[in-house]
């Protein structure tokens, strides 16, 4: 792993981690100057005992602000949010928290897990074609919730004209349906929309995968 800069605030990430990318848009938004310190997943990185030591659970995200640090990504957008004010996470409205913490908590329970772990049992079962079934099933229960969850709350953006909590979840989990399991997002029009709107975002951009300094050149994995 990369050597650590002390003065800066340090995210340990891995380019194709939706959790990580969710960090990375928020310190965009914030415009939080960061260390990007890269932990390869597909090498075992992440179990070695100089990162260890960072985050004992042994996942990406973790940040490390002085002496500070905080491992798994809401933790962690929470943690940033207390800190540092600019540009608010979260909406003043009660309702409209509520409504960004239920969209955070249906990608965060609802579908990742499901597609990062519930996929690798019936790989070796069944196989790749129905691991590719299986994720697109419990996505598309999840886009559905979604859908039905944000249809009268969602402006510009998913809870108003403004960029907030729920947006930082659903950016990395519609760019991982759409890129690593093909899903058709013409039966979600609200969050096909959605993701449009992200694409003239340059802090959503510039958090993309592809353009994180440990992506592989052709942005394959």
């Amino acid at each position: 792993m990369a050597e650590v800069d002390k003065k800066k605030l340090k995210l340990y990430s891995f380019w194709i981690s939706s959790c990580s990318f969710r960090v990375r848009i928020a310190l965009n938004l914030k415009a939080l100057q960061y260390q990007y310190i890269p932990v390869d997943l597909f090498k075992g990185e992440q179990l070695t005992p100089e990162f260890t030591e960072v985050n004992p659970t042994e996942y990406v995200p973790a940040l490390v602000d002085g002496d500070v640090v905080v491992s798994d990504s809401l933790a962690i957008l929470m943690y940033l949010e207390d800190k540092y004010p600019q540009h608010p996470l979260l909406p003043s409205n009660l309702h409209k928290r509520a409504i960004n913490y239920q969209a955070a908590n249906i990608v965060s329970s609802s579908i990742q897990p499901l597609q990062l772990f519930g996929h690798k049992s019936v790989k070796e079962k069944f196989g790749t074609h129905e691991e590719l079934s299986f994720n697109r099933y419990h996505i598309g229960k999840g886009f559905e919730a979604l859908e039905k969850l944000l249809k009268d709350h969602a402006g510009r953006y998913a809870t108003g004209d403004e960029v907030f909590l729920a947006d930082l979840f659903l950016a990395p989990q519609i760019y991982s349906a759409i890129k690593w399991c093909n899903v058709d997002m013409v039966q979600f029009p609200l969050l096909a929309r959605l993701n449009d709107a992200y694409k003239g975002l340059p802090s959503f951009q510039d958090a993309m995968p592809e353009k994180q300094p440990d992506a592989p050149p052709s942005g394959a994995s």
